[in-house]
């Protein structure tokens, strides 16, 4: 999975198609990732205990990592590759522009 935790994104498909936002957690066993301000749903919880708070709570879930479009910071969304550079670590660059990510 070439999606990382702070990267900006791009939804590309689905009933957030078009919504951008930062990934907030990636999670590569499930192939998923959390997009702060998509996918949100309304949760109506039961307080546990004094500090666990009653009512309808917002949570943010997870969406497929395939519905999400990574965006470079100077030629918007975008593929991105895998490339080594000269010390042999490998760094995800644009495929348009060749920048780093």
């Amino acid at each position: 999975m070439r999606i990382r935790k702070g990267d900006r994104v791009r939804v590309i498909a689905g009933k957030w198609r078009g919504a951008e936002g930062e990934v907030l957690r990636a999670l590569p066993a499930r192939h998923r990732v959390v997009v702060d301000g998509v996918a949100v749903a309304k949760r109506h919880t039961k307080a546990r205990d004094a500090s666990s708070p009653s009512g309808i709570l917002e949570k943010t879930l997870p969406i497929d990592v395939s519905n999400v479009m990574i965006i470079c910071r100077a030629c918007g969304p975008t593929r991105i590759a895998m490339k080594v550079d000269d010390a042999g670590r490998r760094q995800r660059v644009c495929r348009r522009c060749g920048g780093a990510l």
